[in-house]
């Protein structure tokens, strides 16, 4: 008699014994999983899974799809999967880089004879990711010793995953197949190639964009939008991370191994001062029409510093920086806009007196004192404690906050008055040629070290703020951040290498029967590849 084991599914809140080795794939068909859009994986003891993992012990399971953010990772991985095969089956020579995201993608490099691919040859490979999807082929992981993982990376010209998992250390590793071909992701992938039916292909800048669909929308790809200032940092960045020889994470354990490491964080650190200079230089010649320094942001991209290093940098340039914080424009509490769960949103731009707060720029322009409002958190009303403010002829007015690059925050102010900073851990180390780091991860870590730091939260509590967090950024920040007249990329190559001392404790206190139990261990996984930098 083969023996049961009970399985309690979150989505139906039902509980349910299955045979010992039955896949999720059967159990979430036999189980009829109510969802708007195709299963692509599970949540299982809060660890996400493939739907061909099989259960052997009792376990609580949350079905998932596109619409989850894991789901959606799951999704982008295995499109990157069959755009390597693509790229590889139409020209076995060339190598495929996998970039970075912009204008709603993620742009991709091919290295070839010819430098550039064309548009012609973009449409080939799309065409034959539309071949490889409608064969249905399966996503097939098998856990093996990592000398002859190495041997097969060796084999399929993986060179880069291998330096990476000669330091990483660990015993087994995970490859995935694709018919003939193998990779490695940091991440789980769909069952097979036919659920991907949903994204598109086309030649840009020197490379292609690959389209995926918005998380909200699975069933269709969001409108591409420009972002060609963005784009020029990434360009930059890649410039200067080819001089230091630092790709990925491979290269930057080399470093750390071989005791280099502290040359890069000279030059890594200097090149931050130099940028930070440059913008002082640049506002130093706009002095006289320039009244204002608007900093824009998302959550743990470094804002605060970077305008404390921006004022030093003023100061030399002969100009005196006055901060005017924001916070102290909140509209009263009864005043608040409501978001569409009832709560107070504090990120909304509504929730801000802008009327005060541009008539109070005004007249400081004007060479008049204003009394500053003040705003008591605790009750949630604007009090005056008899605190002035006026400003010199060498005084300039530096704010800081999310709405900073939103057109409607300083409308009755002229735009010759007002230089733009966008500022962001823009852009981050690789893992390999096709795994990326996403950038607000690399925010994430720096957030819940700083909240654990200083604000007593434990991990937990900032990953369960993170989607608010990010779906505020998405609406209050990113449609703005190309109104900005500089970018500053506050990314740093060996960052990650240090904060891995702080942040693996952190996250190691998150614990199974918690949900943010899944993104911790993520985020402690991709600690694994990096070796410690002092």
């Amino acid at each position: 008699m083969i023996k049961e084991i009970e399985i309690i599914c979150e989505n139906l809140n039902i509980s349910k014994k299955y045979p010992i080795g039955t896949t999720l794939k059967k159990i979430s068909k036999e189980m009829n999983i109510d969802s708007k859009h195709q299963i692509l994986g599970a949540l299982v003891n809060n660890k996400l899974k493939e739907l061909s993992y099989q259960i052997y012990k009792p376990k609580t399971i949350r079905f998932i799809d596109y619409t989850d953010a894991d789901g959606s990772l799951m999704y982008i991985r295995s499109l990157i999967f069959v755009l390597y095969k693509a790229v590889y089956e139409l020209f076995p020579e060339s190598k495929l880089y996998v970039r970075h995201p912009i204008s709603k993608g993620i742009y991709c490099t091919i290295e070839k004879d010819d430098v550039f691919v064309t548009d012609f040859e973009v449409n080939r490979i799309k065409k034959m990711m539309q071949a490889i999807i409608a064969q249905d082929i399966p996503f097939e992981r098998e856990e093996m010793p990592t000398e002859k993982a190495i041997e097969l990376f060796k084999k399929h010209k993986h060179y880069a995953k291998i330096p990476l998992f000669k330091t990483r250390g660990n015993v087994y590793t995970s490859v995935y197949r694709l018919g003939e071909h193998i990779d490695y992701f940091y991440g789980v992938l769909v069952p097979s190639t036919g659920y991907l039916n949903t994204f598109d292909l086309e030649q840009f800048y020197n490379g292609m964009l690959l389209r995926f669909p918005d998380i909200k929308t699975p069933e269709k790809l969001p409108e591409k939008i420009e972002q060609k200032k963005l784009f020029r940092i990434f360009s930059e960045h890649r410039r200067w991370a080819n001089i230091l020889k630092i790709k990925n994470i491979g290269d930057l354990n080399s470093l750390s191994g071989n005791g280099e490491i502290t040359e890069l964080i000279k030059i890594s650190e200097a090149l931050h001062e130099k940028k930070v200079a440059q913008i002082a230089d640049k506002i130093r010649k706009k002095r006289k029409s320039l009244r204002l320094i608007l900093i824009s942001g998302p959550s743990s991209s470094g804002k605060t510093t970077f305008s404390k290093r921006l004022a030093i940098q003023l100061k030399v340039n002969g100009l005196n920086p006055v901060k005017l914080s924001l916070d102290n424009y909140f509209v009263n509490r009864s005043d608040n806009p409501i978001d569409e769960n009832g709560d107070y949103d504090f990120e909304a731009l509504e929730a801000i007196d802008l009327k005060l707060f541009n008539q109070n720029l005004l007249e400081l322009f004007e060479g008049e004192e204003i009394e500053i409002p003040k705003f008591d958190f605790v009750t949630g009303e604007r009090y005056y404690d008899d605190e002035k403010l006026s400003i010199g002829k060498k005084d300039i007015l530096i704010v800081e906050g999310i709405h900073g690059l939103n057109p409607l925050l300083t409308e009755y102010i002229a735009d010759s008055a007002k230089y733009k900073i966008y500022v962001s851990a823009i852009t981050s180390i690789a893992i390999d040629d096709h795994n990326l780091i996403k950038t607000s991860d690399n925010r994430l870590i720096r957030r819940i070290i700083r909240d654990y730091k200083y604000r007593n939260y434990s991990a937990a509590n900032t990953i369960s703020r993170w989607p608010s967090v990010r779906s505020g950024e998405e609406k209050n920040i990113f449609p703005f951040q190309e109104n900005a007249d500089v970018m500053f990329n506050s990314a740093l190559l060996y960052e990650l290498g240090v904060l891995k001392n702080y942040a693996e404790p952190i996250l190691r206190e998150v614990q199974p029967n918690q949900r943010e139990y899944s993104k911790a261990q993520t985020l402690l996984k991709f600690f694994d590849y990096f070796l410690p930098i002092g």
